[in-house]
């Protein structure tokens, strides 16, 4: 496809998921659902200083006891905060720090002329359109290459040529720890000249292979960007290259960063700079000369005075402006790493700043058209995620079925395969029997489970007992036939099985009582209704009860999987997306307890082939053989 009509498609794509935000916006103000998407009437409580010269303002209403009605602010999310009555009008870009019952915390840049005198504030959201633009900027950017290097890499990315991979010195590994399959994968994308994908399925660690890929760059003298689509996911692998005695800069409002990781804030980092520091300073005299203009209250001013101090005041800003301008420029000269988000990739932070590698981590996570942002400043590519796993989340289902949901990694390794891509095929999380369907289905059977968890069971752990919960590694109970029937939610939007419910309940009780705690386990389903039915039912904050898109990535020592669907069509809805079983039975390292009606599965040509798994290793019980029908 010539890349004029690729990128016209995207542009497409997004523009209607761009609509589909928007409506689902408009639909979630009229669900009557109680929660507010605007606060109104706040109070200033608290004003600081932090995050990198933030300023820090905590809202809430006159009665500081009073808590604020249910509303739609998320830590970490964009807002626009407005002060009532000002003159002339003024609106502050925010993001939301944290909220409690009482109050909403939010960061935003200081003002000029410092904060207005106002009484009242109105918080409202705002839609992330920095991130939309940088996304179309970048694919223009793509499309308009010529004779440099996002071009010949645009060649590679839209199958016009084949990538190319050079030689590579045995040099010695500095994490000695990797297993032979990791090893491969560094070395294999070391040798890379335009792009390589590792292939991580789980457990297999993928982020400690990309430390090691990163390292080894930045010893050959490289300088790395490293990307992910969530800031949770950058913070992830933010943490192991610090971990590892790396100093990486993260790019992004400290809002957004992890508590524990903002001093590799690009802000943070840059207020601590002598440049800064003096920026400060002026910044400071400045707004005091504006404060004196402004209010002249000894004597009257000689003619032509306060212009001559507003004159200095601005003078004084421009050169503030200039050292910070300096202490960043400064700290990202020295940087070997730089983290952000694909959208948080910041043009004019970064210049025309060129990196010799650019990691793409949960590849498989994101849409194609936030990839194209950090490719354009990419000397070489490299992917890692996992295909097999969920796709990105699409709001239009216009454009995910006309090819949105498909990645740019999986699109790459659908065209090159082996050619471009290397699987890690040891896994540190799974019992063999967990793991072992997952193999054979989505991984050629090529998951191996290392020696430290081929065996392990929750009666390995201390405290708990040797019951048949806890020595069985893999449990399907199966409900066909005693009359567990799905049903569809009022609204219908989505589906439970509360006697199946029940029946997960009566799980959960039986691992407590065996010495499981809580937070050792959790319950995965694929319906809304059925982890809102759960939750009200189990009333237990410290168990996770979550949808499948709520736990990749993650893992417990215990997991109960509800299937849900149990009809006499047969119809197993989106259970069809395979790939969303394959989280969930994965998520699990010691215990994997199935919950499902095989007469409705076994429709399903995936799961007559589960099924027969689960009875060819001992696994199966019928719901009628616990004597609780």
């Amino acid at each position: 496809m010539p890349p004029e009509d690729h990128f016209d498609r995207l542009r497409r794509w997004l523009d209607l998921e761009s609509r589909a935000e928007e409506e689902q916006a408009a639909q979630r103000l009229q669900s009557g659902s109680g929660e507010r998407a605007t606060l109104t009437g706040l109070r200033l409580h608290d004003e600081d200083i932090g995050l990198g010269g933030f300023l820090l303002l905590t809202l809430g209403l006159r009665d500081r006891l009073r808590e604020l009605p249910p509303h739609r602010f998320q830590p970490g999310k964009p807002a626009l905060l407005f002060a009532e009555e000002s003159k002339p009008p003024l609106v502050l870009r925010a993001v939301v720090m944290e909220r409690s019952p009482t109050s909403v915390r939010v960061a935003i840049p200081e003002p000029e002329d410092g904060l207005p005198d106002v009484d009242v504030w109105r918080l409202e959201p705002s839609p992330d359109e920095v991130a939309r633009q940088r996304q179309i900027a970048a694919m223009e950017k793509a499309r308009a290459a010529r004779s440099n290097r996002l071009a010949e890499l645009r060649r590679v990315f839209l199958a016009q040529g084949n990538p190319e991979f050079g030689s590579l010195g045995q040099e010695p590994l500095l994490n000695s720890s990797l297993n032979e399959s990791q090893e491969a994968a560094v070395r294999f994308a070391l040798r890379a000249k335009d792009a390589a994908i590792v292939h991580g399925p789980p457990g297999t660690g993928k982020t400690t292979t990309l430390v090691e890929i990163i390292r080894q760059s930045v010893r050959r003298g490289e300088k790395v960007l490293a990307c992910a689509p969530s800031n949770a996911a950058v913070d992830h692998l933010l943490d192991q290259l610090v971990q590892a005695g790396e100093k990486p800069v993260r790019l992004g409002h400290p809002a957004r960063v992890s508590a524990d990781l903002r001093d590799r804030c690009l802000d943070v980092l840059a207020e601590s700079h002598n440049d800064a520091k003096t920026a400060r300073k002026l910044t400071r005299d400045a707004h005091a000369l504006f404060r004196q203009a402004g209010r002249w209250t000894r004597s009257t001013p000689t003619p032509g005075e306060r212009q001559s101090m507003r004159r200095e005041g601005r003078a004084m800003l421009d050169d503030a402006r200039r050292l910070e301008v300096q202490a960043i420029n400064s700290i990202l000269d020295r940087a070997s790493i730089i983290c952000a988000t694909l959208t948080g990739v910041d043009g004019q932070l970064l210049g025309e700043r060129m990196f010799d590698s650019v990691i793409l981590d949960e590849a498989c996570q994101s849409t194609e058209p936030a990839c194209w942002i950090p490719i354009g400043r990419a000397r070489r590519v490299i992917l890692a995620g996992d295909h097999c796993q969920l796709p990105p989340t699409i709001l239009s289902q216009q454009a995910a079925a006309e090819g949105l949901r498909i990645s740019f990694m999986e699109r790459l390794v659908n065209h090159f395969g082996p050619l471009i891509t290397h699987r890690l095929t040891t896994q540190y999380r799974m019992h063999q029997q967990i793991m072992q369907f997952s193999s054979d289905e989505f991984y050629d059977g090529e998951l191996q489970a290392d020696a430290s968890v081929v065996g392990h069971l929750l009666r390995d752990l201390p405290n708990i007992t040797s019951v048949p919960e806890t020595e069985a590694a893999v449990r399907f109970i199966d409900t066909a036939g005693a009359g567990y029937d799905e049903e569809l939610e009022p609204e219908g939007q989505s589906r439970c099985n509360p006697k199946e419910a029940d029946l997960v309940i009566r799980q959960v009780r039986a691992l407590l009582a065996a010495g499981v705690t809580a937070d050792q386990m959790a319950i995965i389903t694929p319906y809304a209704a059925q982890v809102r039915l759960l939750r009200e039912r189990l009333l237990m904050p410290e168990l996770e009860i979550d949808s499948v898109d709520g736990f990749q990535g993650r893992e417990k020592e215990a997991i109960i999987v509800s299937f849900v669907r149990s009809n006499v069509e047969g119809e197993v809805g989106f259970l069809s997306d395979t790939r969303r079983t394959n989280v969930a039975m994965t998520r699990a390292r010691r215990a994997l307890i199935l919950v499902g009606d095989s007469a409705t599965l076994s429709h399903d040509e995936f799961y007559q082939r589960l099924i027969t798994y689960i009875e060819s290793i001992g696994a199966y019980t019928s719901v009628w053989e616990l004597g609780d029908i």
